[in-house]
């Protein structure tokens, strides 16, 4: 396993940089492995939510390979979903757990969150309540370009939110950062709309593995961790989080000053 080229605390999260993002990914999962097998040790069974999108393919798919892990022990919930789009879009949340966790290894039980759901506000509650049932050990999750966390973009995050999920409007430019990465032909073919697991809710999780590669992502890297607590980057939230690692590669970290060793 390749060494980080440096780590260093940021609040109370602890953030670590490697050379590449398959390094960085297989570091993530090496972490996140340890905390699964203490958790299934200690308590017979985890309960885990997984954020999804390209940034997450290196440690999920890292993870999913390791056989040390009493897969059948987990319980899995994502964190949101496009509002209208079915899971068998090549785009949805749903569909990329499918194909990146659960046909790779049998869990005991999966939560899909379904945006094509009749009554959203009836799946949201029942969602939301499955979730909140017993505490969740350990929160996969990354930053938007724009610094949300799920589908927290700025103008809809609240660190207080009363709720545990909700139906939000997307901005520009997390609408764009989905064209970019493949998922849709052009921004008017991505919803407008999702739901979404609320801030708290992310933050409540036991421990935060948060991975985050890439150059497009290096300026919400920077908002995130060297900028003020804000909704204005709901990514700043994440280092308030004593269980947080934050996992960057070479590209993600290029702006932050607090890691001089990169420059």
């Amino acid at each position: 396993m390749a060494n980080p080229l440096t780590t260093f605390p940021v609040g109370q999260s602890h953030v670590s940089v490697y050379s590449s993002k398959s390094e960085m990914g297989a570091a993530a999962a090496a972490d996140a492995s340890q905390i699964l097998r203490d958790v299934i040790s200690q308590r017979g069974h985890a309960r885990i939510i997984v954020a999804t999108g390209n940034s997450q393919l290196d440690v999920i798919t890292s993870l999913t390979a390791d056989r040390s892990i009493r897969w059948s022990s987990v319980e899995l919930f994502h964190m949101d979903e496009y509002v209208g789009l079915p899971s068998s879009h090549s785009a949805s949340f749903a569909g990329w757990v499918k194909n990146y966790v659960t046909d790779k290894v049998h869990l005991a039980k999966v939560h899909y969150l379904r945006g094509d759901a009749a009554n959203l506000d009836e799946e949201a509650d029942h969602y939301g309540k499955s979730l909140t049932s017993v505490p969740i050990d350990l929160c996969f999750l990354g930053f938007g370009e724009n610094g949300h966390i799920a589908f927290n973009d700025p103008h809809v995050a609240d660190f207080h939110d009363p709720l545990i999920i909700k139906r939000v409007t997307l901005d520009k430019k997390c609408r764009e950062q989905q064209v970019g990465e493949g998922h849709f032909p052009d921004i008017e073919a991505v919803p407008q709309e999702a739901i979404t697991l609320t801030c708290p809710t992310l933050m409540s999780a036991r421990q935060l593995i948060c991975c985050v590669p890439e150059s497009r992502k290096a300026e919400a890297v920077r908002n995130a961790l060297e900028g003020p607590l804000t909704e204005a980057c709901p990514a700043s939230l994440v280092v308030t989080h004593p269980g947080a690692k934050i996992y960057l590669d070479r590209n993600s970290a290029a702006l932050l000053n607090t890691s001089p060793t990169l420059k």
